[in-house]
Parts: C-alpha cells; sequence; structure tokens
C-alpha cells in the first residue's frame, strides 16, 4: 500500500470559498478512484490561501483484476448473432464463453478478464478531468489553448506524488511535479518533497507555511488572547470573522494595535463592523466596564522583526481613515430627524407589484397600531414606532453598512429624544433573523415586528411569490418562523386565519385608488366589461388607460365607482380569501419545524390543525399536551382503540351506505346488555363533560387526563363485546357508540392524522 499528495498551488483564494471547494476536491478524487477499484484506508484534504491539498493513505498499487460475466444468446442461435455478442464481448471464439441454462433453455455467457490500472495511470486521467470540471462560485479563464485554465485564480504549480515518484498528470499545460512553494517571504522556496510528512515537515519548517486549518485558527485564537490578556484587556470573539482571517494568512501572528479613542464616542456597532468588514480587525474591550477599548489585533502574515510595532501603527493609519469616514456619516445622519427620512422611503420600491418602502410603512403602522392591544404595547407608540422603522434605510451609515438597518435607527431616535420604547423598537422590528437570534418581547417592539413580517406575508402571498422548494428569496419561511416565535413568547393571542384575511383586505384597499391605469383580466382575448381605452394584453391581463398617461407604468386595480361590475376587475393583488388557507398551512409548516426541535411529531401538530383552529399559542399548547400524552401508554393504547373504533365505523358504514352519527339510544343507554358496554357508556358518560370542561379552560393536560379513563373500558369492550350482533338495533347502537367515543377523542385532535 502506498500513499498520494495531491496540490494545486495558485494565487490568492477568497477564504469564502476555501473549505467547500476543499471538501470538493477530495469528494471528486475518491469518487474517480472508487469507480476504479481503488480504495484508500484514510483520505484528507486542506486549505490555504494559496493551495488546495488531498492526502490519501493505503491506496494500492493497482486496481484489483476482475472477472466480468456478460449474458449472450441461446445456444443455436443464428451465426450473425453469435458474432456480434462476440464483438462486443472483445472475444475471438465462443471457446472464451461458458453454457448456462435457466428456463427456457441453454444460452451463452462471455467470461471477460479486466486486468485492474495501475494507480498512476487511473490519476493521470482522472485528474485533467476533475479539474477541467471543478465547480467555483466565481471562477476566471486563464490564457489560450492547452494553457488555457478555467480556475477561481490562475494556477502556477501541480504536485502529485504517489509511493514517492511523481504522476504523470499534464493538464492546463502544467505538468506535474513534485515540488511546492512556502511562505511568499519568509520561506518561498521551492522545496522538493517525497509524500505528505515529508511535505508537511518542510512547509512548517523552512516554508513558514501552516497547513492544517483548525490550526491557524488555533494559533489566531491562543496569540490574539494573549496579546489582549497581557495587555489587561479582551477579545471580542467573532467565529465568522475568524474563519475568514484563516483563509487570508499562512503563518499567523496576532498582533495588537491601537487606535485614537477619540472615536470611542461612534456606536460601537461602527466601530466594531468597521474594522471586521473594511479591515478584518478583531475588536477588543476593556474587561472591567464592559465595553469597546481604543484597541484592536490585526493577524499579520509573518513575524515581523520587531514585534509587530510598526505592523500595528501601520494599521492604526488605516483604521483611523476609516473611522474618520464613519464619524462623517454618523455626523450627517443625525443633522436630519427620522420623521424626514421617511419622506424620502417613496423613493425606494418595496417590490413592483407593492409598491414602495414608504407605502408598506403605512401598511406596517396601521397593523402596528391594531395589534398593540394584543400584545399589550400602547397603541400611539407602536405606531409611531413602525412610521420611523424603516427610515434609517436612507442614512448614510447604513447605505455603507447595511447590516446595521435597525441599529442606527435606535441610536437616531434616542438622539432625537424619542420614548425607549420607540427606539427599541426600530432596531428590533427585525428580529428574530435566525433561529438563535432573540425573540423582540417588549410589548412595542413585539407589535411593529408581527406587523411588518405579517404585513411582508400577506404581500407575497398576494402577489404568488411564495417559496418553491429550496428557493427562498424573500426570506418568507424566516419571516413566519419569527412570527410564530414572537407570538409564543408573548403568548399573543391571534386568530391568524382573521388577521391574514384583514391584512390582505387592507393590502388591497391601498392600492384601490384612482388612477390612469388599470389592469383587467381577459376571457379569450376579450375585456370583460371594462371601459377606457384598451392599450395592450400583458399576460393575460388586459391594460386600459382612462386618460393621456405618457409613460404608463403603475398597474392599480380599479375601485368600484369607476368601473363596470364584474368578477375579473382585479389588479397583480390577489384576494386573501384565496390565499389565506394556503398562508395558514405555511405557518403549519413553520411550526413543525419549530416544535420538531422539542420532540414533537409533524402529525401530532397535523392533528391539532385540522380542528380549525389558528390560534397559534392554543395549537402549541395543544400539541404538547397531546405529544406528551401519546408518549404515556395509556396515550398509545387509547389511539389504538380510537382506530380500532374508526377502523370498523368505516367498513360497517361502507357496507350499510350510511353514516353512523350521533348517539345511541335512550334506551341503550340507560341499560346496555353487556357489562363491558355498561362500563364504556358509564366512563364516557364520566369522562366527556371532563374532557369538555378541561379543553374550555385551555386545560389540555387535563382534558388528556380525562380521555385517558376511557382506556380500560375500551380495551375491556373490543375484548368481550361482538360490535355486529344479530340483532340489528343492538348493532345499531354499539356502532353508534363506537362513533360516541371517536367524536368524544376527537374533541382533543383529530386522531386519524396521528401515525402509528
Amino acid at each position: 500500500m502506498s500513499d498520494l499528495l495531491f496540490e494545486i498551488f495558485c494565487e490568492e483564494i477568497p477564504a469564502g470559498m476555501q473549505a467547500k471547494a476543499a471538501n470538493d476536491l477530495e469528494a471528486a478524487m475518491v469518487k474517480a478512484l472508487g469507480e476504479a477499484g481503488l480504495k484508500a484506508a484514510e483520505t484528507a484534504s486542506y486549505v490555504g490561501a494559496r493551495r488546495l491539498v488531498v492526502t490519501m493513505s493505503g491506496l494500492p498499487a493497482k486496481a484489483e483484476d476482475v472477472r466480468e460475466e456478460r449474458k449472450g444468446p441461446r445456444v443455436g442461435a443464428p451465426d450473425k448473432a453469435v458474432e456480434g455478442f462476440l464483438r462486443g464481448a472483445g472475444l475471438d471464439s465462443l471457446d472464451a464463453c461458458e453454457q448456462r441454462e435457466d428456463k427456457k433453455g441453454a444460452f451463452w455467457v462471455a467470461l471477460i478478464d479486466k486486468p485492474g490500472r495501475q494507480t498512476t495511470d487511473v490519476l493521470a486521467d482522472a485528474i485533467p478531468a476533475i479539474l477541467s470540471n471543478f465547480h467555483w462560485p466565481k471562477s476566471m479563464k486563464i490564457g489560450e489553448g492547452e494553457k488555457a485554465q478555467r480556475w477561481v485564480r490562475p494556477i502556477q504549480r501541480i504536485l502529485c506524488v504517489f509511493d514517492g515518484g511523481v504522476v504523470p498528470v499534464k493538464v492546463f499545460g502544467l505538468e506535474a511535479g513534485n515540488e511546492t512553494e512556502g511562505h511568499r517571504v519568509a520561506g518561498r522556496g521551492p522545496f522538493t518533497v517525497t509524500g505528505w510528512d515529508d511535505y508537511k515537515a518542510q512547509l512548517e519548517g523552512a516554508g513558514h507555511v501552516t497547513i492544517d486549518a483548525d490550526e491557524r485558527k488555533r494559533l489566531i485564537m491562543d496569540g490574539a488572547t494573549k496579546a489582549c490578556g497581557d495587555a489587561g484587556l479582551e477579545l471580542v470573539e467573532d467565529q465568522g470573522l475568524l474563519n475568514e482571517v484563516c483563509g487570508l494568512v499562512e503563518w499567523p501572528v496576532p498582533v495588537l494595535g491601537e487606535m485614537d479613542p477619540d472615536f470611542l464616542d461612534l456606536p460601537p456597532e461602527v466601530i466594531t463592523l468597521t474594522m471586521k468588514t473594511h479591515q478584518k480587525y478583531f475588536a477588543v474591550r476593556d474587561p472591567k466596564t464592559a465595553k469597546l477599548s481604543a484597541h484592536f489585533v490585526t493577524v499579520a502574515n509573518q513575524q515581523a522583526p520587531d514585534g509587530g510595532k510598526a505592523i500595528a501603527a501601520g494599521n492604526s493609519r488605516v483604521l483611523s481613515a476609516r473611522l474618520s469616514d464613519a464619524r462623517h456619516f454618523w455626523d450627517n445622519d443625525r443633522k436630519t430627524p427620522l420623521s424626514e427620512m421617511t419622506d424620502q422611503l417613496s423613493k425606494i420600491t418595496f417590490h413592483e407589484k407593492l409598491g414602495t418602502v414608504a407605502d408598506k410603512v403605512d401598511r406596517v403602522a396601521a397593523l402596528a397600531r391594531e395589534l398593540a392591544p394584543v400584545v399589550g404595547a400602547d397603541a400611539d407608540l407602536a405606531e409611531k414606532a413602525a412610521r420611523l422603522a424603516k427610515a434609517d434605510l436612507v442614512s448614510e451609515m447604513v447605505y455603507e453598512f447595511p447590516e446595521l438597518q435597525g441599529a442606527m435607527g435606535r441610536y437616531y431616535a434616542m438622539e432625537q429624544g424619542e420614548e425607549t420604547a420607540v427606539a427599541d423598537a426600530i432596531k428590533a422590528h427585525y428580529k428574530p433573523q435566525g433561529p438563535s437570534d432573540d425573540v423582540p418581547v417588549e410589548p412595542v417592539s413585539a407589535a411593529v415586528a408581527l406587523a411588518d413580517k405579517l404585513d411582508t406575508l400577506v404581500g407575497f402571498w398576494a402577489i404568488d411569490e411564495k417559496p418553491t422548494g429550496s428557493k427562498d428569496p424573500f426570506a418568507l419561511r424566516r419571516a413566519a418562523l419569527g412570527v410564530i416565535r414572537i407570538l409564543l413568547e408573548v403568548e399573543a393571542r391571534l386568530p391568524v386565519m382573521k388577521l391574514v384575511n384583514k391584512t390582505g383586505h387592507d393590502l388591497l384597499r391601498s392600492y384601490d385608488k384612482p388612477a390612469n391605469v388599470f389592469l383587467y383580466r381577459a376571457e379569450d382575448g376579450r375585456i370583460v366589461q371594462a371601459s377606457g381605452d384598451y392599450v395592450e394584453t400583458v399576460d393575460g391581463w388586459a391594460r386600459v388607460e382612462l386618460g393621456h398617461v405618457e409613460k404608463p407604468d403603475l398597474y392599480y386595480r380599479g375601485s368600484e365607482t369607476e368601473i363596470s361590475k364584474t368578477d375579473h376587475v382585479a389588479g397583480p393583488l390577489a384576494d386573501p380569501n384565496v390565499f389565506s388557507a394556503s398562508l395558514l398551512e405555511f405557518f403549519a409548516d413553520r411550526l413543525k419545524v419549530h416544535l420538531r426541535y422539542e420532540g414533537i411529531r409533524h402529525d401530532v401538530i397535523d392533528a391539532v390543525f385540522a380542528l380549525g383552529d389558528d390560534d397559534l399559542v392554543r395549537v402549541t399548547a395543544r400539541s404538547r399536551a397531546l405529544q406528551a400524552f401519546l408518549d404515556t401508554e395509556d396515550g398509545a393504547a387509547l389511539l389504538a382503540g380510537f382506530k380500532r373504533a374508526s377502523n370498523i365505523l368505516k367498513a360497517e358504514e361502507k357496507k350499510d351506505d350510511a353514516n353512523y352519527d350521533g348517539a345511541p339510544s335512550d334506551a341503550y343507554i340507560a341499560s346496555p346488555p353487556e357489562k363491558a358496554e355498561r362500563d364504556l357508556v358509564a366512563a364516557l358518560s364520566d369522562a366527556r363533560p371532563k374532557a369538555s370542561a378541561a379543553l374550555g379552560d385551555e386545560d389540555f393536560t387535563a382534558a388528556m387526563a380525562a380521555l385517558a379513563m376511557l382506556r380500560a373500558p375500551i380495551d375491556a369492550f373490543f375484548d368481550t363485546v361482538t360490535v355486529n350482533a344479530d340483532d340489528a338495533g343492538l348493532r345499531r347502537n354499539r356502532l353508534l357508540l363506537l362513533s360516541d367515543i371517536r367524536e368524544a377523542i376527537s374533541s382533543v385532535a383529530d386522531f386519524s392524522r396521528i401515525e402509528g
């Protein structure tokens, strides 16, 4: 068994592309060798700023010989059939074949011996194909003819060593060798290597290159933490920045630098984001105050002779220039009140079919006011916060740093003396933006965040821009999950269907205004009851002008006072009555995702939603209680009893072509013939009102406990009572008793939707 070392050495690979590229290259090589019958004992991949490396240990020198069997024609088949078979199998005569038999008689089988290929030959063929078809998110074409490369950056060397020798690989006009290069400055080389151990030792020694990305991250964190600790400071950790910086350096040396302390009067988010986005610096804080310190950590790519003093000084000057720009944006923005910034939102399109950001703000403000009492917020403050929430989108700071939207609005609101609840809501209304993000629970913040997300969801449903498959360009799944998390966190009792319908109709009304251009649905190429001058038909919609417009580009839904009554009058927005059920189903799917981490099964949530309840807080509480109940022995047994009763009813209803709904006769209830059914009637009479009362109080655990009383009587009933009695009246009453059981259990959830 032998080892393989393969390296692609090129110009700097973007940090964000490195990890995936290494994994993809390793997977492609494992696949190519596997298809040739070659399997390594261990494989690994490494990546850095200028190299992709794959190592394989325990590879055989050649693939094993294989014997292939190929079925041929029947014995005695025409000569031409036999000749074609032999030609396809690469054989000269039937002497290399054997006869076998099946039910139809004897037939020929060709026995083809294929010698295993040498590993070096497999590599020489596979690597050019892999590199030529390798996918990068972004790549460039370098050179022409046989030297043309399609790669992320120009390739300079290819190293391919197997069992100590060079593999004859040629790709992009480059021939593989056994040489690599080290650090550009500290140890360029080149270095001649014989395998992985030699390669690693030379690069990490004289080459000053740390091959392993995890080791580079450790060196960065340890060095940065020590540099800060020695100065009595604390590193502000940032995993995303760590991953990026790790991909920029080959020999990481963290250096602590200082900045002008006057910049500390800027918002801390501005300072840290300027450091991270423009300079790739780590922020530093004072552990005594937990506030940012006038320091930073930069990661040099070499060990400087002066210990990094010149590097720190140079980076400090660059950072000062960047922060000076930020201060300019900060000072300029504070000269304009948020209320004036909102006037510019009409110039920003939210979506071509949903109007401008100013239109959205109007809708969100009205909805936030309506939601305020539900979450315990002051309606005036909720509306005010909603009207200011998007204002910072036109600020210079947010233009430079879009990540600061909301956060800067809060600072500007505090600067101009707005209420704290309003300022906090401006920042928090975008939250939660991910599963680990905080949920806005302060009443005003919750009202605005809910209104913003609901308006977005209803709007995109109204224009039929729903997520499809893995595509969700408008982050609607995140918005729906945000609504769910906020409602559950603040325990807001909202009927979602009613709210969706009202929000949708408000959206329609916002477009129901006089305009010169209307769209009408066309039938068979004709305009249906439209008044005005026909212009054109676009995608099934007829565009009509009611007056002269030089460049009509707005498509509105006409008001009934201006057009004839017709079912086809509409605009680009759908009626909420059409899509509200679909949106509720979308919420149900997101709730399944959210509750899955609590161990609540999707079918349990389906069973609860089937009752028609759209109060997500109540649905969640009921689902939790139902899942806990089903996890018990009583719950599992009751589910089995329900399914047995339902199956009997379904079969008998089909056979009798009748529905067995309703209660058994009074006479039967008063005196059932057998003890088991008397016990079941009594248990049902006792459990049903208890469960009903508990459901009314929304004590779902108590409701489940009441239903659990039915477990033993149901089991005894099925064990001893014959439902399909010879007496037709008795049979009917027993079937109606099963129907009663089904109805009582279904009051908690639709057990028919529960699997198992």
